[in-house]
């Protein structure tokens, strides 16, 4: 036994010189991976940079074009209002000439004519209107007496040399009245002129549309003219200045970042001592940014690692990048220490090692039993869907069946939805084993609880009929929206409702509740079955439990069933919890977020 544990000691110590070998190679890679790295970072944040600072001056320039352009328009616009006024103020000239010529030919044309307002003109018109106050100027002859004319008038009727006048041409209304004579023999009668001529409004209403379509079409021009910069052209600059051979190598590298993004780097790969760098021209040797740890034993060749920063440059200088571990050697041989330690721990080990291969062999032949009556469950699990779609089958060679479609279509969906059951078996146990590797993924969204019992219920109906269960749904929960995977919470119902029929030495009576709890949704699974005692209680949870179940000798099962319920309420930040009594029956609650 001594030899042996000398020969073990002795091979320990080649271990640990191969050990410091191997880790100093390792060490090796880990630092040039990580300089890979930083240079590719260093290379693609230089390339960032300029997009982002080119980008910046293209989005100035559109600023500082949209302004113009705003400022273009709103002069464009002052114009076309300055030029509106023009217009109006000689569309007024023509309509007061228009007004003032169809006046002296209504003067001439007739005697003593007199503008009349639009009241006065439906008062004279009007049949029984208001009576209106006129003035008459009658020419008799003395001699013979008799009327030789006479004249009607509101105002007096010498009119000024000038009737209408450009300050007075807003208040006239859309027809003027005039009350005139006839020459002939005195008459009255009525004269109307429009304020404005149909030719004239119709040359006002066409030049105001050409001077608009004129600012249209200037606006128009200026929004052609606007800055425009795409994205490929800004890579095409970019990628210009990056190939001029004129730029140095400090303005291609952003200092303040480069010590950070090497620690980070570093520490990625698991190297946590504190780097000496420094950047140096490749062709000259010039340091231009250096960064020391350590004042003692800089860069030296053993310790020092080196990379061209920018290796795909042909025409400028690329710059290297150095960097050195003066600790390197402390460090690895520190990291050894555990090996040494390891080494005393070996020798202590050895004197176990008979004692815990004879409890390893014990355990092994325990886990070959469990194996084993985990595989002969399984197979009954895997029965009980096969079962169910054979008694469909051999309903659909009923004659009567076939002719209704309902029930066909019915039979056919037990048929297909047992498949699917059959398929979450294997994916279950599929689960069990992602759920103790970590690997099981929630695909998560809104389901609503009440719906989902409704629908797991729907596809166990030729099992619960097989044993006349009494089913007693008690849905009150008004909000039953909870966030979770539907496929897993439905195996969750699935299993907790199967577990209760399973679980009746009579008649199953299964009642489900669900109900509010404060931001909580509360679903409870009752049965009145064989029940358990406190320690069942406190080990149902765990994997391959498996409650003994009398003179149940049919009910099969997995033991994994309620271990994967736990696991993935657990995963929805629900609880699960139970309490049972034996031979009375037994309640699970699950409490799950809304």
């Amino acid at each position: 036994m001594t030899v042996a544990l000398l020969g073990v000691f002795v091979m320990q110590l080649y271990y640990i010189r191969e050990s410091y070998k191997l880790k100093s190679q390792l060490f090796d890679e880990q630092v040039n991976q990580t300089l890979s790295t930083v240079v590719n970072k260093i290379q693609r944040r230089n390339v960032a940079d300029h997009l982002t600072r080119k980008d910046a001056e293209n989005k100035l320039k559109q600023i500082q074009d949209s302004r113009q352009r705003a400022l273009d328009i709103k002069e464009l616009r002052q114009q076309y209002v300055q030029e509106a006024e023009l217009r109006q103020a000689e569309r007024e000239n023509q309509i007061e000439a228009y007004l003032n010529q169809q006046d002296s030919i209504i003067r001439v044309s007739y005697r003593a004519p007199n503008v009349i307002s639009e009241r006065e003109y439906t008062s004279l018109t009007s049949k029984n209107g208001d009576k209106l106050d006129l003035q008459m100027d009658a020419f008799i002859d003395i001699k013979s007496l008799i009327l030789k004319g006479y004249s009607m008038r509101t105002k007096p009727f010498s009119p000024p040399p000038k009737t209408f006048e450009f300050k007075s041409l807003q208040n006239l209304p859309d027809t003027l009245r005039y009350l005139v004579f006839d020459p002939r023999d005195g008459s009255p009668g009525f004269a109307n002129v429009p304020k404005i001529p149909t030719d004239l409004d119709k040359k006002f209403k066409r030049d105001d549309e050409i001077a608009r379509k004129k600012l249209e079409l200037k606006i128009a021009a200026l929004g052609k003219d606007t800055f425009s910069y795409n994205r490929l052209s800004m890579v095409e600059d970019v990628s210009k200045e990056l190939q001029e051979t004129n730029v140095p190598i400090y303005k291609r590298i952003n200092f303040s970042s480069l010590g950070t993004l090497l620690k980070q780097e570093l520490l990625a790969n698991n190297i946590t001592l504190e780097p000496s760098y420094r950047i140096s021209l490749a062709r000259k040797d010039s340091t231009i940014f250096m960064a020391a740890s350590n004042v003692k034993g800089e860069f030296l060749p053993e310790n020092t690692y080196k990379t061209p920063l920018f290796g795909n440059d042909i025409f400028r200088d690329p710059g290297m990048l150095f960097v050195s571990f003066p600790n390197k050697n402390s460090a690895i041989i520190a990291n050894l220490s555990v090996t040494l330690a390891s080494s005393i721990g070996l020798l202590l080990v050895l004197v176990f090692i008979f004692s815990y291969t004879l409890y390893a062999i014990l355990k092994q032949k325990k886990l070959s039993e469990m194996k084993t009556d985990f595989i002969n469950n399984m197979t009954h699990e895997f029965k009980t869907p096969v079962a169910t779609i054979m008694i469909a089958s051999e309903a659909l060679k009923d004659p009567e069946v076939t002719e209704d479609k309902a029930r066909l279509k019915r039979l056919a969906g037990i048929i297909y939805d047992e498949n699917v059951r059959l398929g979450s078996h294997i994916e279950r146990v599929l689960s069990i084993a992602r759920l103790e590797k970590g690997e099981l993924k929630m695909e998560n969204t809104e389901v609503d609880i009440n719906d989902l019992i409704v629908i797991v219920l729907d596809s166990m109906e030729l099992q619960l009929q097989k044993r006349n269960a009494i089913i007693n749904v008690h849905t009150d929960a008004e909000h039953a929206v909870v966030y979770g995977d539907e496929l897993h919470l439905s195996n969750v119902i699935y299993n907790l409702i199967d577990n209760a029929n399973k679980y009746s030495s009579n008649t199953p009576e299964i009642t489900i509740t669900t109900r509010n709890a404060g931001k909580n949704l509360i679903i409870e699974i009752a049965d009145k079955g064989i029940g358990m005692t406190k320690e069942q209680s406190k080990r149902i949870f765990d994997q391959f439990y498996r409650v003994p179940t009398g003179n149940l000798h049919d009910v099969k099962g997995f033991g994994l069933g309620l271990n994967y319920v736990q696991d993935v309420i657990k995963k929805l930040n629900g609880t699960v919890k139970v309490s049972s009594e034996k031979d009375r029956g037994t309640t699970f609650e699950i409490c799950l977020p809304l």
